[in-house]
């Protein structure tokens, strides 16, 4: 056989991944994987429903302590994590090294996209599952997040990478356990909020896990570990998740990915807030709030050497805007806790690591990284007040 028809035979066998129809367009936020009303929110196009889903946790943390309607919250405490692939483990040292250290507090409200909603479970649910966070960040080897594809993959299939291990991963500590607890912390009024992109709507879409956890619905385990999943797909080196949804009766799917495709790190959306500022306003006492922002990354410019060709400018310039968004995003989240008096707190790898990753989800570079968030930790991390400018 020739290497012509070799090639034809190989690329005549290359199918392109199949899919559902896509819910029509302008009609996406009216789309339900469960059928939960408040499964999840989409900021762009409203805010409205996620205020209410504020205030209703509000509320249920108010009957939680027994406390009347008028009677004084005390200071509530909210934690960010921001995207960053195998950064994360540097949130993920913080976070245990917090534990170890006496001081970290039970956070009513998490948020988390990519590495960071992987992440964020685990953080909300306290310090009884660092032994697992550890695990997920330190114990598993590259073969447990990806499996390569051949180069035809660029072309014919819808990643460069394999993600079923990571899927795989991500069930082995997503169970009936962890959602039965997350069930739990949403009835006493806590929130966990993970992030991600709506590719054929073009749209960031919040998810809204203790409710879907206290659904009681069959495929609420599943569901929730493909939001982890699909927030961690980064678009080209990982496959989008595909989720099955319905709209007026009839069958539809969606094509999500990574929600760092929007934003590298969230909190809340500003309109959210509006009643506490028309409260600051009048002058009236507002509820004291701590934010915490954990970036999985460095916030000074990474010096490399760039090759003159075409994918390694690409490449450079691809790394260099998600730095700059993962920037944008801590500034973004500063200025909106500043407006809204909320205390702000911000952590991100310094220049003192200055480790280079050899190679994707390279395990002694996580389990370095990992220690130096840890010890960071454990000695009493300064926090920084505001972004360094």
């Amino acid at each position: 056989m020739s290497a012509g028809s070799a090639i034809a035979a190989l690329l005549s066998g290359c199918a392109a991944p199949v899919r559902g129809t896509p819910v029509p367009a302008a009609r996406s936020t009216a789309a339900t994987v469960l059928g939960v009303p408040n499964e999840r929110f989409f900021p762009s196009f409203s805010t409205a429903p996620l205020e209410q889903e504020f205030i209703a946790a509000v509320g249920r943390m108010r009957s939680s302590q027994g406390l009347p309607p008028d009677a004084p919250l005390p200071e509530l405490e909210l934690l960010s994590l921001s995207g960053g692939g195998e950064n994360g483990a540097f949130g993920a040292g913080l976070l245990c090294g917090w534990s170890a250290q006496g001081t970290r507090p039970v956070f009513e409200l998490v948020t988390g996209v990519s590495t960071g909603a992987l992440i964020a479970p685990f953080a909300f649910l306290g310090s009884s599952y660092d032994p697992q966070l550890r695990n997920v960040f330190t114990e598993h080897s590259p073969n447990e997040v990806l499996a390569s594809r051949f180069f035809s993959a660029a072309f014919f299939d819808d990643a460069m990478a394999d993600n079923s291990p990571l899927f795989r991963t991500i069930s082995s500590y997503v169970n009936e356990a962890m959602l039965a607890n997350i069930a739990a912390a949403y009835d006493s009024g806590r929130l966990l909020l993970l992030g991600t992109t709506d590719l054929d709507a073009q749209l960031p879409v919040i998810w809204n896990i203790g409710a879907i956890a206290k659904s009681g619905h069959p495929r609420a385990l599943e569901t929730m570990r493909r939001i982890m999943l699909a927030s961690a797909a980064i678009p080209g080196a990982f496959p989008p998740t595909m989720f099955d949804v319905s709209l007026d009766g009839k069958p539809y799917q969606e094509m999500h990915v990574d929600g760092g495709t929007f934003a590298q790190a969230f909190l809340y959306p500003a309109a959210v807030m509006q009643s506490r500022r028309a409260r600051m306003l009048r002058h009236q006492t507002v509820l004291p709030v701590v934010a915490y922002v954990i970036r999985n990354g460095r916030l000074d410019p990474e010096w490399a050497a760039v090759e003159r060709r075409t994918l390694s400018i690409a490449e450079r310039a691809i790394a260099t805007m998600i730095a700059a968004s993962g920037y944008n995003d801590v500034v973004r989240i500063y200025n909106n806790t500043r407006r809204d008096d909320i205390r702000y707190c911000l952590a991100y790898i310094g220049t003192d690591f200055n480790e280079v990753l050899p190679s994707p989800f390279d395990q002694k570079f996580m389990r370095d990284l990992f220690d130096y968030g840890y010890q960071k930790a454990l000695h009493g991390y300064v926090w920084a007040n505001e972004p360094p400018f």
